[in-house]
């Protein structure tokens, strides 16, 4: 680990980030151990862990997790990716399609990856002929701590940086600029591991555990309602997303919001255990 990485150093009476994004580098390789890389490991072993407890209740064995640890993995990566091609850069991408393989250089967006888990967990659930809501719920509980240990990658990366501020917690990210920032993945992080939280504590709940959706539903309703508010601390991702009212990561989430209310207020499918 370099010398001159250190987390937290006040300057101004601002907080001055100045982190190596390089954990170290591999020797004869020459290729770089990043912190986003173990941060997204950390994620999902802590989500495979946590639902292997609660898929072990329900009588599913860990070669049922496996399986679907592998689907929600490659959803996650494919539809981040894409997500990214099509919501942001679409243009760029058309014009230098190989370019779209390439996830070393960047380019996830957490909308795609949402949809992508969808698509992984339908195509699951036909496969092992269960309902897709009922695998939806218990995925659910475990998003949330996957995001927020992602989120924690993204600060480590300097990335995904919050408008100007004066606020005392504000961050200067040195890799950036000199200007202090709100730190909008730190928000963003903060939250989805008390969501998570409310999720396990909720999912307990005789109203929530016997009716298929629902846990989903809060999941989509909570968490993309604060990534909304979280948009309006952030700079945007691409500059055609100055000229609109509201930003695209906003756009996307209102989908995700109305489809959350409809699964906790309309929704009364009873568990039948598949």
């Amino acid at each position: 680990m370099q010398d001159h990485l250190y987390l937290l150093t006040v300057v101004q009476g601002y907080i001055n980030w100045n982190v190596d994004s390089d954990i170290f580098i591999i020797p004869f390789i020459n290729h770089p151990i990043k912190w986003y890389g173990i941060f997204w490991l950390i994620g999902i072993a802590a989500s495979y862990n946590v639902i292997k407890r609660v898929l072990s209740k329900d009588g599913k064995s860990t070669d049922f997790l496996d399986q679907l640890t592998l689907y929600i993995i490659a959803g996650t990566i494919i539809g981040a990716r894409l997500g990214h091609v099509l919501f942001y850069d679409p243009q760029y991408y058309l014009a230098n399609p190989l370019k779209i393989i390439a996830i070393w250089e960047g380019g996830l967006a957490s909308h795609g990856g949402g949809i992508g888990i969808l698509v992984a967990i339908a195509l699951f659930a036909k496969k092992n002929n269960i309902s897709f809501l009922w695998m939806a719920d218990r995925v659910a509980l475990v998003v949330p701590l996957a995001g927020g240990c992602i989120r924690l990658g993204n600060l480590m990366n300097s990335e995904m940086i919050g408008k100007p501020t004066d606020v005392p917690w504000a961050f200067i990210f040195t890799k950036i600029d000199s200007i202090p920032r709100h730190p909008a993945q730190l928000y963003e992080a903060i939250f989805c591991f008390l969501l998570f939280a409310a999720m396990i504590v909720s999912y307990k709940k005789d109203s929530f555990k016997n009716k298929n959706g629902k846990s989903f539903g809060l999941l989509l309703t909570v968490l993309f309602s604060f990534r909304f508010i979280d948009e309006f601390f952030k700079i945007n991702q691409e500059a055609f997303e100055d000229t609109m009212a509201i930003n695209m990561g906003q756009i996307l989430s209102i989908p995700f919001i109305i489809i959350g209310l409809y699964l906790l207020i309309f929704n009364h499918k009873v568990n039948t255990g598949k």
